[in-house]
């Protein structure tokens, strides 16, 4: 499994960098049927995974966003591949940097391997559960990373950039130590818990499987955990792959 996660690590960074050259020229969007945009640094990036990932595990199925069935029969199997080949294309269009590419693999409904990649950043978050998380950077070596406690002056709430609920939020929040609150795009709120810079982070609107997993597994692999408001650890391989709101969590959060 280590070794499925380098070549995971070398996969995400090809289509990084494929994103990076329509990110420096620029590229349009295409509205899709649920009114999400799509751009042509998407569909690219999900050939060179999925060319990749035919290689790597050709006897793994891959459940990718931009080429997925809605109409599909039955579960994709115990262990199969999700894929956002590029995770925050709103965040792409607006240039602000906070767009990842999202490689997870899951096993009997959990994350247990995620590979979640910053093209703009030339920065790496690896979750494998049982060899723990870390943080790769250009020219350096992997730096381990873990939740951290809560500090004592309270809680760093991270919230969704484009897709924020400032209402419910503030009704979650009420009666909790709160220090701040900071925003970001993309699984890049799933790495911040697990790299210890923040602690929670609810999400009450739709998201889909392809988007959590990669964020997921890392935290998972730091020491968190993600779970739906009735308390249910949050799966995959539901019948349409839409996610029920959750709470991600630093793994000593008690609040």
């Amino acid at each position: 499994m280590a070794g499925w996660l380098d070549a995971l690590c070398d996969l995400a960074a090809q289509a990084g960098a494929r994103i990076l050259d329509f990110y420096e020229r620029g590229t349009d969007a295409r509205i899709k049927a649920d009114a999400s945009p799509v751009t042509d640094a998407d569909i690219a990036s999900e050939r060179i995974i999925l060319e990749g990932l035919a290689e790597i595990a050709p006897e793994i199925s891959v459940i990718s966003e931009e080429s997925h069935s809605s109409d599909r029969e039955g579960a994709p199997g115990r262990r199969f591949f999700l894929v956002d080949p590029l995770d925050g294309t709103r965040e792409f269009l607006k240039r602000n940097g906070e767009f990842t590419v999202n490689i997870a693999l899951i096993e009997d409904c959990l994350p247990i391997l995620g590979v979640v990649h910053v093209p703009v950043w030339g920065v790496t978050y690896t979750g494998l559960i049982g060899g723990g998380a870390a943080r790769e950077a250009r020219m350096n070596r992997d730096h381990p990373i873990r939740c951290r406690n809560v500090p004592a002056e309270g809680l760093t709430v991270v919230a969704s950039r484009s897709h924020g609920d400032a209402e419910k939020l503030a009704r979650f929040l009420a009666g909790r130590s709160v220090a701040g609150e900071t925003l970001a795009g993309s699984s890049l709120k799933f790495c911040l818990l697990a790299a210890g810079k923040a602690d929670l982070y609810p999400r009450f609107g739709r998201t889909m499987e392809w988007d959590t997993a990669a964020g997921h597994a890392v935290l998972r692999a730091a020491g968190g955990h993600v779970e739906t408001f009735e308390g249910e650890e949050l799966t995959y391989g539901k019948p349409d792959f839409v996610n029920p709101a959750f709470v991600a969590r630093g793994f000593t959060d008690q609040a």
